[in-house]
């Protein structure tokens, strides 16, 4: 019977290679497999029973109220144009250094995905407002289409990410599961606030790194990175930094030190995050009706896609895990040779292929619950576990053939800028992204230091 979930499994995978909804494909290919396996005496409907309570559950969860409200900030500062404030100000603050307008950029994404942390939206801004800058410059189109691709990735790792809410949802459920099962009835609880403390010297290690090829490429090979001559600035130069600066920093300090502060939950803090964002827009006169009505319906179709693919994943999870899925997973990765080390490298290697093809919510919610769990039991670290996640995951953006972050940026960039251009681009970057991957392996540390410091764990 255990086997019985690797076939379904596969046929979830191959419904969503075929291009069908993700949330309806999970729920209704575990539906169907389980009613069939019920009729032939391999599954107990009884597991079925439980989807009320479990939807209950995800109504009611706090942590996940976090995410509508974190939409809503991101979308609503792309509607104030921010980026472009940012990009033009960053320009002139660079202008005259080696790979000044490709730091810009790196920086300007740094900025965005501490302050909407949503990846799409900042691969199009900037491919949109500097990719045409950058082709005009001189850039070499590969390090133009590499560098815009990579920095939009950020929101990814950097707090207030999506995916760190969403995984520190399901790894807390994991988390608690394991420690149940080795006995332990008081767990020790994981927060979203954790993976967000936890994040942040990996997050501004990438940021650094990503800025030393640019800079080191200008200077090796000065013809993919040209240096534009430094003008005379135009007056009120400092006036204008500060405006363009000053407010989404104040915005991110507000979300990301209430947090570490320990003055508001994530969930608090997205609250705060969702009214500054509107102020924010207000002050650069971009606050409407009509631009609040259509941030409020972007807001409503991501988050209602987000909660229908968790109702999916509850299906999943319970047809997989009443077939025996979890204890067969748990077998073999206890089983293999190396223990620990080989069974982190499997499930690494696996999400990263995963990667390709499917969308860091579908893994998150697929492939997590069903391995977390055991890794956990062979006395994973949490922090470190999730952290490696949501970096592999970042690196799976960014990977050929099907990274989604290359089909954003092919989908604005101008015609002159080919696809292996965007392909051959990102490699340096994800070469980058790996490496902090392996510093993160080696030295868990960079994960888990500054939480044990400031939540003691």
């Amino acid at each position: 019977m255990e086997y019985l979930s690797l076939l379904l499994f596969v046929l979830v995978f191959a419904f969503l290679l075929i291009g069908f909804p993700v949330a309806l494909t999970l729920a209704g290919v575990s539906l169907l497999f389980a009613l069939a396996a019920t009729a032939f005496g391999a599954f107990d409907a009884a597991f079925l029973e439980s989807i009320p309570n479990r939807i209950y559950s995800i109504m009611n969860n706090q942590t996940l109220l976090a995410v509508p409200l974190f939409v809503f900030m991101g979308i609503m500062l792309e509607q104030s144009k921010i980026a472009e404030q940012l990009l033009q100000t960053m320009d002139e603050v660079m202008r005259g250094f080696k790979g000044g307008l490709g730091i810009s950029v790196i920086l300007v994404g740094a900025l965005l995905a501490a302050s909407t942390g949503i990846v799409g939206a900042t691969v199009v801004t900037m491919g949109l407002l500097a990719l045409p800058t950058m082709i005009k410059q001189g850039y070499c189109p590969k390090l133009a289409t590499g560098t815009i691709c990579a920095s939009g990735t950020l929101g990814q790792i950097i707090p207030p990410s999506i995916i760190l809410i969403l995984l520190g949802d399901v790894l807390s459920s994991a988390y608690q599961q394991a420690q149940l099962n080795q006995g332990i009835f008081s767990p020790e609880p994981l927060s979203v606030g954790d993976l967000f403390v936890g994040a942040l010297f990996p997050g501004m290690l990438l940021v650094v790194l990503y800025m030393v090829y640019v800079f080191v490429t200008a200077i090796i090979k000065p013809e993919k990175v040209p240096a534009l001559a430094q003008n005379a600035r135009e007056p009120g130069f400092g006036k204008r930094v500060l405006y363009s600066l000053l407010p989404p920093l104040a915005l991110i300090i507000l979300v990301l030190g209430s947090i570490l502060g320990g003055f508001a939950t994530p969930t608090e803090a997205a609250s705060l995050g969702a009214l500054g964002a509107i102020l924010l827009s207000a002050m650069k006169r971009r606050l409407s009706v009509g631009i609040l009505q259509e941030v409020m319906r972007g807001s409503l179709q991501v988050t209602s896609m987000i909660f229908l693919i968790f109702i999916g994943a509850a299906f999943f999870s319970l047809t997989f895990r009443g077939l025996g899925g979890d204890d067969l997973i748990a077998g073999f990765l206890n089983d293999l040779p190396g223990g620990k080390f080989t069974a982190i490298l499997i499930v690494m290697l696996l999400m990263f292929v995963l990667g390709f093809f499917l969308d860091f919510i579908e893994i998150t919610y697929v492939i997590v619950p069903v391995v977390a769990p055991v890794l956990f039991m062979m006395g994973v670290d949490p922090i470190w576990l999730g952290i490696m996640i949501a970096i592999n995951l970042q690196t799976a953006f960014l990977t050929p053939p099907f990274g989604f972050a290359l089909f954003y940026l092919k989908g604005v960039a101008p015609a002159s800028v080919k696809t292996l251009d965007i392909y051959k681009g990102v490699i340096p970057f994800i070469l980058i992204q790996l490496s902090v991957l392996i510093l993160l392996a080696l030295w868990p540390e960079l994960a888990t230091w500054l939480p044990s410091v400031i939540y003691g764990k």
